[in-house]
C-alpha cells in the first residue's frame, strides 16, 4: 500500500498522482509539485489516499511544498504573460506566412520553458519561427502541434445542446467515439447533427452506449419471430431506450403493428414456430386454387388454327373450280 494525492493541472485535466511528501493536503487545495516537464503548480483533487501498490505507477514524484500566496502571484503574473505571448506570436506567425493556428500558450512555474499549441493541416517548417520567439522571450521554446478534439478541449465553447462542451467541463481523457454507437442508438447519421464544435462525433454519445449493449442483448433482432399477449408476430422494430419492440401481427386477412414491453414478450420455442408454421401451410392448402395459365405455345396455336382452317377451306375451293 502507498499513500498518495491526485492532483490535476488544468481544468477537466487529468489527474495524476503523488507522493503528498508527509504533507496534509485536502482537495481544492494548491500545491507545488516535480514534474517531467518541470516545477508546476496544481490543485489538489483528493485528499491523501492509500492504493495498492499494483494501481499506482512507481516511481512517484513528490509534493514539494502547499503553496503560497507568493505562488499564486507567481502564477497569476504566468497568467498574464501567456496573453502577452499569444500576441506576439501570432505577429511572428504571420510574418514568417506560416500555415498553422496558435491555440493556446503555457508558460512554466519556474519561466524555464514556453510551450506554444498550435494546430495545421500538415507538417510545418517552424525553425525560424522557434529562433525568432527565443531571441524575443530569452527562454526555452516549444511549439507542440495538436488535433481538433484537443483544440477544442483548450478553447472551450457551446455544444449543440446549449451547454457548454463537455471536453472542457468535466472530461479529464478524451474516449473513442464511433459510428457505430450512432447506429446502435438510432440517430441520424447526418454528421451536422451528430458532430460537436471539433467536426468529430460527440463525446456523449458514449455516455448512454454501455446501457444500450446491454439492452440490445435482451431485445430480438428485427425479422425474428417472437411470442407477444395477442400471438405470434414479427418483429419490425426495436427501442433500446424504453426497452419495448413493434411487432407485425396477424389479424384475420390484414397485419397490424403494436407495441409491447420486452418483458411482456417472449422467445418462442421451437415446436410453437413448426405448429405455427404448419397451420399456416395448411390454411394455404385449403384456400381455392386458380386456374393454371395456358402456356404461351398453346395459346399461340389456338390462334393460328382459324388461320390454318381458312387456308384448307381455300384450297378445297380452288380445287373444285379446276376439276369443274
Amino acid at each position: 500500500m502507498a499513500m498518495v494525492v491526485k492532483v490535476r493541472f488544468k481544468r477537466a485535466g487529468k489527474f495524476y498522482d503523488f507522493d503528498p511528501n508527509g504533507a496534509e493536503l485536502h482537495t481544492g487545495m494548491k500545491v507545488i509539485t516535480e514534474t517531467v516537464r518541470g516545477i508546476e503548480m496544481g490543485e489538489c483533487m483528493s485528499g491523501v489516499l492509500e492504493i495498492d501498490d499494483g494501481r499506482i505507477n512507481f516511481p512517484l514524484k513528490p509534493i514539494v511544498r502547499v503553496a503560497t500566496a507568493e505562488d499564486i502571484e507567481t502564477q497569476r503574473r504566468n497568467e498574464q504573460r501567456e496573453k502577452e505571448a499569444f500576441a506576439i506570436a501570432e505577429e511572428r506567425i504571420a510574418e514568417h506566412k506560416l500555415e498553422m493556428k496558435l491555440v493556446d500558450v503555457e508558460y512554466a512555474f519556474d519561466h524555464s520553458k514556453i510551450t506554444f499549441y498550435f494546430t495545421a493541416n500538415g507538417r510545418v517548417d517552424f525553425r525560424m519561427l522557434v529562433k525568432n520567439l527565443a531571441a524575443i522571450f530569452k527562454t526555452r521554446i516549444e511549439l507542440r502541434q495538436i488535433g481538433v478534439r484537443d483544440e477544442a478541449k483548450m478553447l472551450g465553447g457551446i455544444g449543440p445542446c446549449g451547454r457548454p462542451i463537455c471536453c472542457q467541463s468535466f472530461l479529464s481523457e478524451l474516449t473513442p467515439v464511433t459510428i457505430k454507437m450512432a447506429k446502435e442508438q438510432n440517430l441520424s447519421l447526418n454528421p451536422t447533427k451528430i458532430s460537436g464544435l471539433c467536426d468529430k462525433l460527440m463525446c456523449c454519445l458514449k455516455y448512454e452506449q454501455d446501457h444500450y449493449e446491454a439492452t440490445r442483448k435482451r431485445l430480438p433482432r428485427t425479422g425474428k419471430e417472437i411470442l407477444t399477449p395477442d400471438g405470434p408476430g414479427i418483429v419490425s422494430a426495436v427501442n433500446a431506450l424504453s426497452e419495448t419492440v413493434r411487432v407485425r401481427i396477424a389479424v384475420g386477412d390484414t397485419f397490424e403493428l403494436r407495441q409491447y414491453s420486452i418483458d411482456d414478450c417472449q422467445k418462442p420455442a421451437a415446436e410453437t414456430l413448426q405448429g405455427e408454421r404448419q397451420n399456416a401451410e395448411k390454411e394455404k392448402a385449403e384456400k381455392p386454387k386458380r386456374p393454371p395459365k395456358e402456356p404461351r405455345e398453346g395459346r399461340q396455336a389456338q390462334k393460328k388454327k382459324p388461320d390454318a382452317q381458312a387456308k384448307e377451306t381455300a384450297e378445297a375451293a380452288e380445287t373444285a373450280g379446276t376439276q369443274a
